[in-house]
């Protein structure tokens, strides 16, 4: 059965530094060192809702297998992806109480959670917790950064290349990358169409660029014209 977040509360508090309880819906260890702080491991099935817009932000997340995104519906019912949260990587880094932005789970997902106040007290005492949640958030804002200049000067195909450049880079191959994502997580992570995504990606086909060996599993022919028209 899922453990929610709300389960999550009455498991964590603001217990001091190292002395979190770990707990796992599966009751096997949970990683030791979460920005050096313990916590809990909670998994969560393909297509849940992992935390909602404007859900108190109580707690960091890691990623520690699966695949997240996090997202924001307009008023009129388009939907933008931040972020594609991979292994290793973290969210919940919020400036203010509440999540801007929805996170939901792509696959099957395990996430490692701290409480955010725990690690803010943390940080007062200890200098490595400090410079490790600045080291995040700094990440954080490259990667916002980045998605800005991605969406806001690209060309459809410079999006692609950039994306398809950053999924190499991201899972550490220059041959071959799998897409946990759908064309339309592509498309609304970079401001497109799902149309424009399809024929964008078979226009690159065409070039010799990639191939498309399925639509989740893609072989980089060419990743030295893909860097270039992601540097464009």
């Amino acid at each position: 059965m899922l453990t929610s977040v709300a389960t999550a509360r009455s498991l964590v508090s603001d217990t001091p530094h190292r002395t979190l309880p770990i707990v796992s819906r599966d009751t096997r260890s949970a990683p030791s060192d979460f920005i050096g702080l313990m916590g809990i491991t909670l998994h969560y099935e393909r297509g849940t809702e992992i935390v909602g817009e404007e859900d108190p932000a109580d707690y960091i997340y890691q990623v520690i297998e699966g695949t997240v995104r996090t997202c924001k519906l307009l008023c009129d019912g388009r939907r933008q992806i931040g972020a594609f949260v991979m292994p290793g990587g973290y969210f919940g880094m919020e400036a203010r109480g509440t999540h801007c932005f929805a996170a939901e789970a792509i696959t099957d997902v395990t996430v490692h959670l701290i409480s955010r106040s725990a690690a803010y007290a943390a940080a007062g005492r200890e200098p490595e917790i400090a410079r490790s949640l600045w080291e995040v958030t700094a990440q954080s804002l490259d990667a916002s950064q980045r998605h800005a200049l991605l969406l806001g000067r690209k060309t459809a195909l410079e999006k692609i290349a950039s994306f398809l450049s950053q999924m190499a880079e991201r899972q550490g191959s220059d041959d071959e990358i799998e897409l946990p994502m759908s064309r339309q997580d592509i498309a609304d992570y970079l401001g497109l169409t799902i149309e424009t995504v399809s024929r964008t990606m078979t226009q690159l086909e065409g070039a010799g660029t990639i191939s498309l060996e399925t639509s989740r599993h893609v072989l980089l022919k060419r990743p030295l014209e893909l860097a270039r028209l992601s540097h464009c």
